[in-house]
């Protein structure tokens, strides 16, 4: 009883742990966000040229992140994700000091591995400890994401205020999440590979099962994006908004995001992923309904603010999905990771896309569609469900079992 006790204890530390590194993840995307203005001037570039360069940002994570769960399998899971996630921490100085074009692409594919590897890595250890405690955690820990991207902007606004330069806001910032990261991942669980399991492949096409949770979590992740990029610009063109309250709709999306993943895993411990997801859904459509038929800023706030609350769980509940869907989490997680990656830089230049050629009432049409498609497809989440509470005595005994 005494071992199982001790297990245990082991794993709420290690929730509180991964959910640090969560936190500190998010926490070098809100940095980076507030300063690429500053990037773009330094580099000089235009827009066009900006978004040329952001975009090996998603390039570089698609093509580095299946590398992660083999460097897991070499290294153990602990020593893996604390030096993936310190390559993450100091990538973010790599923009800051990209003189030109050339360059800047360069520091962004880095910085777009490193975060695609440490993305991998943690949501792995989230999926494992949710698997050992027997209940739902991984929406908690997107939440903690989120917070953690709230707090590096907040920071980066004041930077930016005080006329900072980014070089030297980066390299701060570098180093005190490097030193965060670093004592977090001391509590971490530490899995080795047993010394008979085969390592995973370099490169491997996702899974099938990886697939159909990619695709619902392309849905979430588009009408993520969409809003993130096109909420301030739908309020101040379609509805003639002050930049103010535009801005206030975003801050809004955002906090709306946050404040609902925390609160989700209470929801999906009592309803289930599927049922959550489809209630979600059901949510978003409404929020994308009043976002188009909107006459007045208050109904496009509350619509986008419903659209926060309805995919605000998806993701992490995909992720959980694929970790408990086959034998291979990290696998399985990078295809669902480099399939929402994919949604995430599609979708602004999309809508903008459409927006062109119609409106962006047409647009946000077509992010309702999409938002509802969660409603319809949320079965394959299924196998988040798996595993129940009785199991958890069985497998937190097993946690002490360097190779479990």
């Amino acid at each position: 009883m005494s071992d199982v006790t001790s297990a245990r204890d082991e794993v709420r530390r290690a929730r509180y742990a991964v959910a640090a590194v969560f936190a500190v993840h998010g926490a070098v995307t809100g940095s980076f966000a507030t300063r690429v203005p500053w990037i773009q001037e330094h580099a000089s570039l235009g827009a066009g040229q900006l978004g040329f360069a952001l975009a090996f940002t998603a390039f570089g994570a698609s093509c580095a992140m299946p590398l992660a769960g083999r460097i897991s399998h070499r290294f153990g899971s602990r020593t893996a994700l604390r030096g993936l996630l310190a390559l993450w921490t100091l990538s973010l100085v790599l923009p800051s000091v990209a003189p030109n074009l050339v360059t800047l692409c360069l520091a962004m594919f880095t910085y777009g591995a490193s975060a695609g590897m440490a993305d991998v890595a943690m949501n792995a250890l989230g999926v494992e400890v949710e698997r050992l405690l027997g209940k739902s955690i991984m929406s908690g820990l997107h939440g903690m994401w989120s917070a953690g991207a709230l707090v590096g902007s907040a920071a980066g606004t004041l930077a930016a205020h005080l006329g900072a330069d980014a070089r030297l806001h980066f390299a701060l910032a570098a180093a005190v999440l490097t030193l965060l990261g670093w004592a977090a991942c001391a509590w971490v669980l530490d899995l080795q590979a047993g010394e008979d399991e085969e390592p995973p492949p370099r490169f491997a096409l996702p899974p099938r099962s990886a697939l159909l949770i990619g695709a619902v979590g392309f849905c979430a992740v588009f009408a993520e994006g969409a809003s993130l990029d096109w909420s301030a610009v739908f309020l101040q063109d379609r509805l003639d908004s002050s930049a103010g309250l535009a801005a206030a709709c975003t801050t809004g999306f955002m906090l709306t995001m946050a404040v609902a993943r925390i609160a989700g895993d209470a929801v999906v411990n009592r309803f289930g992923a599927v049922r959550t997801v489809r209630a979600g859904g059901v949510l978003a459509g409404l929020g994308g309904l009043l976002i188009v038929l909107a006459g007045h800023p208050a109904t496009a706030m509350t619509g986008f603010a419903l659209m926060g609350l309805g995919i605000a769980v998806v993701v992490p509940l995909c992720f959980a999905a694929a970790g408990h869907a086959g034998p291979n989490p990290s696998q399985a997680i990078a295809g669902v990771a480099t399939i929402t990656y994919t949604s995430g830089l599609i979708a602004p230049s999309l809508i903008g896309g459409v927006a062109q050629a119609t409106s962006l009432v047409v647009s946000f049409g077509v992010v309702t569609a999409l938002a509802c498609g969660l409603a319809v497809f949320a079965g394959v989440l299924r196998s988040a469900e798996r595993g129940g509470p009785g199991e958890v005595s069985a497998r937190a005994a097993a946690v002490s079992d360097p190779r479990s």
